[in-house]
């Protein structure tokens, strides 16, 4: 009897053994994003984040087995939310170039331009036209950086030309100003900008002469090279399962996209 109740512990013990190590197996992946900023990121009619980096962040968590936590953030304060380790990454649209000795990057998913978007009946159809006209952008994006910098690409002698140059929080309210006459212009990433115009029907068009072009990779932690490494062995999985071109063709920017299957 008593060897009986010892084997019978040493299996609950066992047990709870391996229950303790499927817990500490179990990973919650926090990806910060612009909650503004579809198609990578936004909230649906349902009242649900959604958006193709969103959906792409599912997806990897799904074959690593991690719960994917959505954090919608400042867009100014992304630095502070990935430094004090309150997000694992930042993941909505994020260009890399500039940024390589900032963040530990992943490989780049999306060719990206800068682009103007008018009203299509402002007269302005070259980016010399923008001279003395009030241009919008949004805080801390890479098209501010491109207006204030001075470096080689840089765009900042253009920037001078205008009457002014103001900054939004997000894109939603920059177009309702267009739309409203108080903007001439707007500074915004290709993809934002052909989803805003798409979604809100005719009346803007893009400049055919663009500020730049870029690429779009997931941000991590200077240093975070496991997690990173990780991502990009995902990546390079659900590209070749046909799971980032399927997102691609539904949020529309599969010319976009740069991953190729192996």
């Amino acid at each position: 009897m008593k060897r009986k109740l010892v084997c019978m512990l040493a299996a609950v013990m066992a047990v709870s053994m391996s229950s303790m190590l499927c817990m500490a197996e179990e990973k919650t992946f926090i990806v910060g994003f612009d909650a503004e900023y579809p198609p990578y990121g936004y909230m649906d009619d349902n009242g649900e984040y959604t958006g193709f980096d969103l959906e792409l962040a599912e997806a990897v968590c799904g074959l690593e087995g991690w719960t994917l936590e959505k954090k919608p953030i400042n867009w100014d304060s992304k630095d502070m939310e990935l430094n004090s380790g309150s997000i694992d990454c930042i993941w909505n649209g994020f260009t890399m170039n500039g940024r390589e000795d900032d963040y530990t990057f992943s490989v780049p998913y999306v060719d990206n331009s800068q682009v103007i978007v008018v009203a299509e009946n402002s007269g302005i159809a070259t980016l010399a036209d923008l001279a003395g006209k009030t241009v919008g952008v949004q805080a801390a994006s890479a098209a501010l950086e491109l207006l204030e910098s001075e470096e080689e690409g840089g765009q900042k002698a253009l920037a001078d030309t205008f009457g002014s140059l103001n900054q939004f929080a997000d894109y939603n309210t920059a177009f309702t100003e267009l739309q409203a006459g108080a903007l001439d212009a707007l500074a915004i990433d290709v993809g934002v900008a052909k989803y805003q115009i798409n979604s809100r029907g005719e009346g803007f068009v893009m400049l055919e002469e663009t500020l730049n072009t870029e690429q779009y990779a997931v941000g991590f932690r200077k240093g975070d090279d496991e997690l990173a490494e990780t991502i990009n062995k995902d990546l390079q999985q659900l590209t070749n399962d046909g799971v980032v071109q399927e997102l691609a063709e539904k949020y529309e920017i599969a010319d976009m996209v740069t991953l190729k299957a192996e």
